[in-house]
């Protein structure tokens, strides 16, 4: 065999092998997606998808990164805003996480379990700050976050070019010398951002981990649009569309909700049933556009008086409830009380035709454990409240 045919067989093996490695990346690299996807599609709910897309960047048996942490943009703010990261913050932490992964050998699948089943188990103190971090949407913010969400590009800091930013948020936080930041997008509009480096290995950032991690971008950016879709589905299904409360059947679930927690916690819990009064007066005088505007208004009103904490519900008719978690009797009547007044000094539109010249409203008020210890209960004491301010001359809170 000559020396020019030989050199030829060489140069086919490595050829050879060169293509088999590849096919056998390729296999690898589609065996990961193709777990991530069923992964994703087994949930609609966007803390799971989050926690799923962030354990495929970084397990072992997935992407591998060291951290990884998830942002999503906040359309109606114009915000970037921090929602959950994996790994540790400091190296401090790294026994502890990885110390845990290894013992119980998790793999994909038992990483993605153990947050069903525990939601607290894994979380970082990386996570907690991430979620502490906003960062506007604006083109002359000096922000990485807002450059790769406004771009909506691939951006790879290495070493040389990461300096540029060493007074961003995401860089403070992270202290990592290399990270790689990239878009989630749905329909060609960014709606998130994930965040990864190597900061305990030092392993450096290759085309292909680039590459592996904005292929999961593009299934995560989807998976983030259709849990959105669904949560906003749910929501209108439990929602009064006149008003933008909850409607009654979700007071009802609230309710029970609320009750089993304040019995569980052992802690008081206070209920409001509010009704307009003279409302039908109104309603046969100008008719029943105008009684929904009345209606809507005082919805607007409500949503803008309670606390975040509190339940804010159209109970039916002119009727409206609200549930004030960890409040006892004095301060729900203080709260009832400021509600009443507002109401009875809000200009409502042509309110002069009522009997008292403006529109008022009466309140019932019944609290747990004192008042009822269940939720049928509970309503009937602040219906019967309700009953007693209507008859003794309206626009009055009983108790």
């Amino acid at each position: 065999m000559t020396l020019g045919i030989k050199y030829v067989i060489f140069r086919l093996m490595d050829e050879l092998n060169i293509l088999k490695e590849r096919t056998e990346r390729s296999k690898f690299e589609f065996n990961i997606l193709y777990e991530i996807s069923n992964a994703m599609a087994t949930t609609l709910k966007l803390d799971e998808i989050l926690y799923i897309i962030l354990t495929a960047a970084t397990a072992h048996t997935a992407l591998g990164f060291n951290r990884a942490c998830l942002f999503l943009v906040n359309e109606e703010e114009t915000m970037i805003e921090g929602k959950m990261a994996i790994g540790p913050k400091t190296r401090k932490e790294v026994s502890r996480i990885w110390t845990q992964i290894e013992q119980n050998k998790m793999n994909f699948e038992d990483l993605i379990n153990a947050y069903q089943t525990s939601k607290k188990s894994l979380e970082s103190i990386l996570s907690k700050h991430v979620r502490e971090l906003k960062v506007p949407i604006q083109e002359k913010e000096d922000s990485l976050l807002s450059l790769v969400a406004l771009e909506g590009m691939p951006l790879h800091l290495s070493k040389k070019t990461i300096r540029k930013y060493k007074n961003t948020k995401v860089v403070q936080l992270l202290k990592s010398d290399e990270m790689v930041l990239i878009p989630l997008k749905a329909k060609d509009k960014t709606n998130g951002i994930i965040v990864a480096d190597n900061f305990i290995t030092k392993t450096p950032i290759t085309k292909d981990n680039l590459r592996m991690l904005s292929l999961l971008a593009n299934q995560a950016g989807l998976a983030i649009e259709n849990s959105r879709l669904y949560q906003k589905t749910v929501i209108r299904t439990r929602m009064n569309s006149l008003t933008g409360l909850w409607n009654h059947g979700y007071f009802q679930h609230l309710l029970h909700r609320e009750i089993d927690k304040a019995k569980k916690e052992k802690l008081m819990l206070s209920l409001i049933i509010l009704d307009i009064d003279d409302f039908k007066i109104y309603n046969d005088k100008l008719g029943h556009q105008a009684g929904d505007k009345i209606l809507k208004n005082l919805g607007h009103l409500l949503r803008n008086h309670f606390r975040k904490m509190d339940h804010v519900c159209r109970y039916g008719g002119e009727e409206f409830s609200i549930i004030l978690p960890q409040t006892d009797k004095p301060e729900a009547l203080l709260i009832a009380e400021r509600l009443r007044k507002n109401i009875a000094e809000w200009k409502f539109s042509k309110a002069e035709i009522l009997p008292k010249k403006r529109l008022t409203a009466s309140l019932g008020l019944s609290t747990f454990p004192a008042d009822a210890d269940n939720p049928a209960d509970l309503i009937s004491a602040a219906d019967k409240k309700l009953y007693q301010a209507k008859h003794s001359g309206k626009n009055k809170t009983c108790s």
